[in-house]
């Protein structure tokens, strides 16, 4: 291998895959991709390969990245035949407080002012609503404010649920198949995949000089033009290799997936959601046993965002679900550890989404709990661009939209990288942000907003 490389990138899940992808296109001769796992393996390969256009502001940020994403997996879809197998069934945010209905609503309409598409309102509304569909060509948002509306289209949601959003523009697809139909082209184009673990990343004059990487064969020194930190949970340990410090730090998240032997939703549903936080329904032996091993806070309100989705071709029996409970704040250690019950409660949770889903209790369908770390900043907003030492840049932040994310993500680092004029958006996620007074005044606003 030549000791030398126009640009090394630490990390292969699909931002630096992304990246090597985009920095290729964009002309780049020598990319080096350096990972001491298998590509797209730590956290990649954990999502519910969901995306959707729906952010909040301030700004315009979001949208526009998201947007610019979903135009290049459209196109690249289309060019490799659909090779990952991307489909636009949408996001349906469900609730039965016609007070979120509201928010709902409000949301939709602050998103759709940033550039996500038209509100539609159903009943009444002179285009006629379709539900989910493989490829629906409807943009924006409908909103379904009557009772007897939603359960027309969507039968087997719970008695209680009044209304729904239905985000058009989004789906899911194959995280797999994309990150590898990248990392292929990225490949055939020059990039090179090298095996191991960084040590440093050496300065001079305070920019970029080289990378030492410690590989089964020994440390190898690669003279680097550029060095892109898109090292995913230890963004913030290899940002200390070059003396930064990102404001960054990293939630547990799970996901569970079980053969839907109840037939909890049809093969054709979207991704839906319950909108409302709920007390789980445990029985007076359940509620003793729970306190007796400590788990009071089962007991307690649990937040909204139980999500679950089929999974798989049309006779797959999968059903993957998620809900947001529990996230803690921790260090990144592997391998994993989740709550042992996370099924069970994930699963009793979707009762009040979905009511067949009630076959479960008491027997409880050999599931598959798996996850990783979301990697965030207290705005939940990526960073992307360079950082103080001349050549060094970031790709990560990526949170829980980092596939959706990650093709306008790696081609706006490239940007940056290669000197191309910048979208006018890039502003909203370069580090050198939050210098900006009127951006950090901006942050209590911002926190908690645009969570998966």
């Amino acid at each position: 291998m030549a000791e030398t490389t126009d640009v090394a990138i630490c990390g292969a899940g699909i931002a630096g895959v992304a990246a090597a992808y985009h920095l290729t296109v964009a002309g780049v001769q020598d990319v080096l991709l350096i990972e001491a796992g298998e590509p797209l393996s730590l956290t990649s390969d954990k999502s519910t390969e969901c995306y959707r256009n729906f952010w909040p502001g301030p700004g315009d940020g979001m949208v526009r990245l998201v947007n610019r994403s979903l135009d290049l997996m459209d196109a690249l879809a289309q060019q490799s035949g659909n090779a990952f197998h991307m489909n636009r069934r949408g996001y349906l945010y469900c609730t039965a407080d016609p007070n979120h209905l509201k928010q709902l609503r409000r949301a939709a309409e602050e998103s759709s002012a940033l550039g996500a598409g038209a509100v539609r309102v159903h009943p009444g509304h002179p285009e006629t609503y379709r539900a989910s569909e493989i490829h629906a060509p409807t943009d924006g948002f409908d909103v379904l404010c009557d009772t007897a509306f939603v359960h027309t289209h969507y039968p087997w949601l719970s008695e209680s649920i009044i209304g729904a959003l239905h985000v058009r523009r989004a789906g899911w697809f194959s995280a797999q198949q994309l990150g590898r139909l990248l990392l292929e082209q990225a490949r055939a184009r020059g990039t090179r995949l090298l095996r191991g673990q960084l040590q440093a990343v050496t300065t001079r004059g305070g920019r970029v000089e080289s990378v030492s990487v410690a590989t089964s064969a020994g440390t190898i020194h690669v003279a680097a033009t550029a060095f892109v930190n898109a090292a995913g949970p230890w963004l913030g340990r290899v940002a200390r290799c070059v003396g930064d410090n990102l404001p960054v730090y990293c939630e547990l998240h799970a996901k569970v997936a079980i053969p839907d032997t109840a037939r909890t939703m049809p093969r054709s549903a979207p991704l839906v959601i319950l909108d409302d936080p709920q007390t789980l329904d445990w029985s007076v032996q359940e509620q003793a046993a729970l306190r007796e091993i400590g788990r009071d806070a089962l007991l307690q309100q649990l937040p909204s965002g139980l999500h679950a989705r089929p999974e798989g071709p049309d006779a797959s029996p999968m059903l993957l679900a998620l809900w947001p409970y529990h996230t803690p704040i921790e260090e990144p250690s592997f391998p994993l550890k989740f709550d042992e019950m996370y099924a069970e409660v994930v699963l009793r949770g979707l009762e009040r989404l979905a009511p067949a889903a009630r076959a479960y209790r008491g027997r409880l369908p050999r599931s598959s709990v798996d996850g990783g770390y979301y990697t965030r900043t207290r705005e939940n907003r990526p960073l992307i661009g360079p950082i103080e030492i001349q050549g060094a840049y970031v790709l990560g932040a990526l949170s829980g939209f980092g596939l959706m994310a990650a093709m306008g993500a790696g081609e706006l680092l490239a940007t940056h990288v290669t000197g191309a004029t910048l979208p006018e958006y890039s502003r909203w996620f370069v580090p050198a942000r939050y210098a900006d007074a009127a951006y950090r005044a901006m942050l209590p606003a911002m926190e908690g907003k645009g969570q998966l």
